[in-house]
């Protein structure tokens, strides 16, 4: 571990990326995270990397799909339309089981939207914003140091898995300004070689075929269900999710990302006055930390959750399904880019008290 870096947050996507051992960067300039790819187009040559502005969002994932198909480590970042841009992309990478890290900072929409933090892409990324039965693991971090942590995290989990990973960040996230420590660098040489990649023609073993089409049926199925095995795999044992002051809360708020910040100092703010209140954050949104939702359901002194979000109400449902309806779930969202104040937050969690 090295010194603190005050550094941006879109910029820190970039050094960690790096120091992660990604040398290869693929991407299309959409504000609010303009200065990732502006930082890699001066880093990655400093350490023999290559970045490429793609003509499109749509080429930018293609583009990932080939370097990983290749068996490097390989990222975009972009925000949330052209996110949707990759969306079929994406989908191809998942059923080619190719490990790529995707970074989107989410803005408000629909449609262009507007350029202020938002949290309406949940479902995008955990529900599948492509089609076909798949899955990716989708990341949240709170903070600027867990977003550059997270980011070897995601390098970690794709290989690991072979499967598509991203991170959720937003614009707020990807604007300011605060220290980080970086993890000690990753050279691509140290990484493990990945025996599945298509490196060129070997005669002494099976040639590797990078592929998302099966026009057999049967053999479709039988790797859809492999891939579905995996999933469970990951949901068992991939889970992340951060408690805060739980032990005795009767109104549990459950927020991830940036509203967790917020959601923090209004739970400090109103346990001064002696409102027991607590937090769940979830960090990996899929897999979704359902047995802590499910905990404090049983929990005789919770008495209600109060879902809080930068959305019309997307994550909510996940905490429904895990309260089933045995005790209330309340929400409150913002909209638009629009992001409210602890004190905001501390009334509305005063009104259902």
């Amino acid at each position: 571990m090295g010194n603190k870096i005050l550094m941006k947050g879109a910029e820190v996507l970039g050094e960690a990326a790096v120091k992660a051992g990604c040398r290869l960067y693929f991407g299309y300039p959409i504000t609010p995270q303009n200065e990732a790819p502006a930082y890699m187009a001066k880093r990655l040559p400093e350490v023999n990397g290559t970045f490429v502005q793609a003509e499109s969002e749509v080429a930018a994932i293609n583009m990932l799909y080939g370097a990983s198909a290749a068996g490097h480590r390989v990222m975009t970042t972009s925000s949330s339309p052209g996110i949707s841009l990759m969306m079929e992309g994406v989908s191809y990478c998942a059923g080619a089981e190719l490990p790529v890290v995707i970074v989107n900072v989410m803005r408000g929409g629909p449609g262009l939207g507007g350029i202020g933090p938002s949290q309406a892409d949940y479902f995008q990324a955990t529900k599948g914003g492509g089609h076909g039965d798949y899955k990716i693991i989708t990341l949240a971090p709170t903070n600027l140091q867990e977003q550059a942590d997270l980011i070897f995290k995601a390098f970690d989990l794709a290989d690991k898995y072979r499967i598509p990973v991203m991170i959720l960040s937003d614009g707020l996230l990807g604007q300011i300004m605060e220290a980080v420590e970086y993890k000690d660098e990753i050279k691509p040489e140290d990484l493990a070689k990945k025996e599945w990649a298509a490196t060129g023609r070997d005669p002494k073993r099976e040639k590797n075929l990078i592929n998302s089409l099966d026009l057999d049926l049967d053999g479709l199925e039988r790797h859809n269900h492999k891939l579905q095995k995996r999933y469970k795999e990951i949901e068992n044992t991939e889970v992340m999710c951060e408690e805060y002051k739980t032990d005795d809360a009767k109104i549990v708020v459950v927020a991830y990302g940036t509203t967790a910040r917020i959601a923090k100092t209004a739970i400090d703010k109103v346990r001064e006055e002696g409102l027991k209140v607590g937090l769940i954050r979830p960090i990996t949104l899929w897999p979704f930390p359902s047995e802590n939702i499910k905990n404090a359901l049983q929990k005789e002194n919770v008495k209600a959750f109060y879902v809080f979000e930068l959305s019309a109400g997307q994550m909510i449902e996940d905490v429904q399904l895990c309260v089933n309806a045995k005790k209330p779930v309340n929400f409150y969202g913002r909209l638009g880019g629009n992001v409210p104040s602890p004190d905001e937050l501390a009334e509305k969690i005063r009104e259902i008290y």
